[in-house]
């Protein structure tokens, strides 16, 4: 299974007191070194972390494929298209969120997705969409003509640390999964059986390459790796917050061998 490693919170650091360092650029080469498949970044429409300056010197330099996310403000969509990495992700984005919190909404924004994913297509770049796992998601997908999929973990990542992490107890506990033990072990089986039958259902009936991610951790994520039907998973914070204690090479590398 390939990595795609999302360096977003290396920018997060250094813009943390706005100097030039540390460099999301020297992260790429790190991460060739320990075996990474992909780089991955999200250019947000508030530039909160990573800019316009990172990606193009990333694309320019990075010996990896570059994974832009991104929403579909048109600003940012002509200019990723006059850049052209190797591949888009359309995220939904709200400027209030601390994370991307879901899939898109495919119904809601169809038309300008159709224009925009023909767009892209036309500038000879591959097209993803990070959907949650669900049949009509997926259906849509095709319609659209995308050649990726990505499939929102968030759900599953939360059952999981909160049933076997100390979570619960930290400020950072999730209202909506404070429920027993029982009934959280039931909505992660739950989640993970419908990741496995959605990578499938994506593959095999549609065609579509699935990639994975979303709140992925070195604990949560080996039940994922073991869906033969997911390519590719995207993971960043995980990794980043481990290479504070290890280094961003070893880091990387464990989480590879995991998967």
């Amino acid at each position: 299974m390939k990595l795609g490693v999302n360096i977003d919170h290396i920018a997060v650091l250094r813009e943390a007191r706005k100097v030039n360092d540390p460099d999301p650029l020297q992260a790429v080469f790190i991460a060739k070194e320990a075996g990474a498949d992909q780089i991955t970044i999200h250019l947000r429409e508030d530039r909160r972390h990573i800019n316009e300056w990172d990606v193009k010197r990333i694309i320019q330099n990075s010996p990896l494929p570059v994974n832009i996310e991104c929403s579909i403000d048109p600003d940012i969509v002509e200019f990723l298209a006059d850049i052209r990495p190797h591949r888009v992700t359309i995220v939904p984005e709200k400027r209030e969120e601390l994370t991307t919190e879901g899939g898109l909404n495919l119904e809601s924004i169809y038309d300008r997705l159709d224009s925009v994913v023909h767009f892209f297509k036309a500038n000879e770049i591959e097209v993803s969409l990070f959907i949650d796992p669900t049949p009509n998601a997926i259906k849509s997908s095709k319609i659209l003509g995308v050649e990726w999929i990505e499939l929102h973990t968030g759900e599953y990542a939360n059952l999981y640390n909160t049933l076997y992490s100390n979570l619960p107890q930290t400020p950072h506990s999730i209202e909506e999964l404070k429920t027993s033990r029982k009934n959280l072990q039931k909505a992660l089986n739950h989640s993970l059986k419908n990741i496995k039958e959605s990578a499938k259902l994506a593959k095999d009936e549609y065609g579509l390459s699935v990639a994975a991610g979303h709140g992925l951790n070195y604990q949560n994520v080996l039940d994922i790796a073991k869906i033969a039907d997911i390519e590719e998973l995207n993971i960043g914070q995980s990794i980043i917050a481990r290479s504070v204690y290890t280094g961003l090479k070893t880091a990387i590398t464990d989480m590879k061998n995991l998967l």
